[in-house]
């Protein structure tokens, strides 16, 4: 009896196991996949632990040394106020990737609840459908400007002119974000609803809510995750589009889209203002989009053959 009771517990563990790996595997075989998870892993070390390393302040003036090209000191060189380009592209990047995955958590919370209701409970399908299908008709970008320039000033005097303005992109993004993500989300539950499992689960009285937690969410978690990496990326360019405009965080809080925004009237002094952030932002999401095609192409049902 002990050893059936060992057997039954094991199994699913192996099977998770043998999942994962099986994942891993297709994953691999997805050259662009692996290479942009290099590069992200690499972005991402470089921002949170270069710092360690390169310890110079980013918002320490010194005049001397303004507009130098790239040294041993300064490996990205300075810009017109002495800062040192390095330091900054590195705190940006910190800014800016918190942005992107808060904003991405945002979203997806939001889509998936969304596409989950509406995919499941028939009665509320169309009023949820109709009010993704609004959201999707509003002209985005000019949205978020005036947003921003309503409420920034607000949430700077409530929570500080960092913390504000961190709290009101990352919202802003996050709920004009939500809506391809809830309705990949209700395609996949209106077909995982009627299949026997599920219905099993209703035929023994299991209540509504644990079936979505318990049957549902689990089977939608493959377009969740390639949703993720898509949104990532496309908080980022959001983010950056707005510190461009002006409209993003202030000056002395570099993010890479601020720092491009500071570096358009220097191009032809110190080039290098304006390419070094903008190489971070297109690697950064150029690796964070094929990382999201080799996750859909190892979650697709033929190649794992479920």
């Amino acid at each position: 009896m002990t050893d059936v009771t060992t057997l039954e517990t094991a199994a699913p563990v192996a099977r998770s196991q043998s999942f994962a790996a099986q994942l891993w595997g297709q994953f691999r075989r997805h050259t662009g996949g692996v290479i942009g998870l290099i590069v992200f892993v690499f972005i991402v070390a470089a921002v949170y632990l270069g710092p360690l390393i390169h310890t110079v302040d980013p918002n320490k003036l010194n005049i001397r040394d303004k507009n130098q090209g790239p040294s041993w000191v300064h490996p990205f060189g300075t810009d017109n106020l002495g800062h040192d380009l390095f330091a900054q592209v590195l705190a940006g990047g910190q800014i800016s990737l918190a942005v992107g995955i808060t904003a991405m958590l945002i979203a997806l919370v939001v889509g998936t609840v969304v596409g989950m209701l509406a995919g499941y409970f028939k009665g509320i399908d169309g009023i949820l459908m109709r009010i993704t299908d609004l959201f999707l008709a509003l002209p985005i970008l000019p949205l978020l400007l005036v947003i921003t320039m309503l409420f920034r000033d607000t949430l700077r005097s409530a929570f500080g002119p960092n913390t504000g303005i961190f709290l009101l992109i990352v919202v802003v993004i996050g709920i004009t974000s939500w809506m391809h993500t809830a309705r990949i989300v209700r395609g996949d539950v209106l077909t995982i609803k009627s299949q026997e499992f599920v219905l099993a689960a209703k035929s023994s009285g299991m209540r509504e809510y644990r079936i979505l937690l318990k049957h549902i969410l689990p089977n939608v978690l493959s377009s969740v995750m390639v949703s993720a990496t898509l949104g990532i990326a496309s908080a980022i360019i959001t983010e950056s589009a707005l510190s461009f405009l002006g409209l993003g965080f202030p000056s002395d809080f570099p993010t890479w889209g601020r720092l491009l925004y500071d570096g358009v009237n220097f191009l032809q002094i110190t080039p290098a203002r304006a390419i070094w952030p903008g190489l971070a932002i297109s690697l950064t999401v150029l690796s964070v989009n094929y990382i999201g095609d080799g996750i859909r192409d190892a979650l697709d049902p033929r190649s794992l053959k479920r």
